[in-house]
């Protein structure tokens, strides 16, 4: 009999493997003495070390996360604000979910308004994920909203009429003081639409979709290798 609890180490560290070999793989994209872009979660983690293990002389970076910004710091990577440059040369980030036209949900660490601003800022944005995060049509992941707090709640009623079921996250507070709601139920078949029309919505600072400003290159790690799309 097959050990539940062993199959899902076994499943973790799988996907951990599959993590580091993109992260690895976009290291090359890092231009030398350049501004980098660095978001957040567990593969950028990944990239993190990566590019520490790497030997790649880095000029600057703005990080979008406080986390990632203790990561960079302890590498001795000069850390500047995004209010100090003018362009980014290269932002690697990581994806909750990505469809074919490389469009993104993001947000499942919370910081998804400061990734939306680093990636409007950058020339070159590269996406590194495993391969499950592949799908044909958004929505499988709920949708991060960031909202004002005291907002939250006519917030939350204009996505139900949208025909989502919002979630407030409790107990999360997002680097810049405000709320996620988490919503599900959404089929984001036109994520261009949907990303302005929820962002339309007062007190709402921005949502997960990132189709307006997506991947301009998405490397995905499977049992094959690390797999590389561009925007089409």
């Amino acid at each position: 009999m097959v050990d539940p609890a062993r199959a899902a180490r076994a499943r973790a560290m799988t996907q951990d493997e599959l993590k580091k070999a993109v992260a690895r793989a976009a290291v090359r994209f890092v231009e030398p003495d350049a501004v980098l872009g660095v978001g957040t979660g567990s593969t950028v983690d990944f990239f993190i070390d990566a590019l520490g293990a790497s030997g790649v002389r880095v000029g600057s970076a703005v990080s979008s996360s406080e986390r990632s910004s203790r990561k960079l710091a302890a590498l001795g990577v000069t850390l500047v604000d995004l209010n100090e440059v003018e362009t980014i040369s290269v932002y690697v980030d990581g994806a909750d979910e990505i469809d074919k036209n490389l469009a993104m949900i993001k947000g499942g660490g919370a910081a998804l308004t400061r990734e939306k601003i680093v990636a409007a800022v950058s020339r070159r944005f590269v996406c590194i994920a495993d391969a499950s995060k592949r799908v044909e049509v958004l929505g499988r992941f709920p949708l991060p909203v960031e909202v004002i707090p005291m907002a939250r709640n006519y917030v939350a009623r204009e996505l139900a009429k949208m025909g989502g079921t919002p979630v407030w996250r409790k107990g999360v507070v997002t680097d810049n003081g405000n709320d996620i709601l988490d919503v599900h139920g959404l089929v984001l078949s036109d994520p261009h639409d949907w990303e302005a029309r929820i962002d339309r919505v007062v007190g709402v600072v921005t949502n997960g979709i990132f189709a307006a400003r997506g991947a301009d290159v998405v490397l995905l790690g499977g049992e094959d290798g690390v797999q590389e799309f561009r925007r089409p």
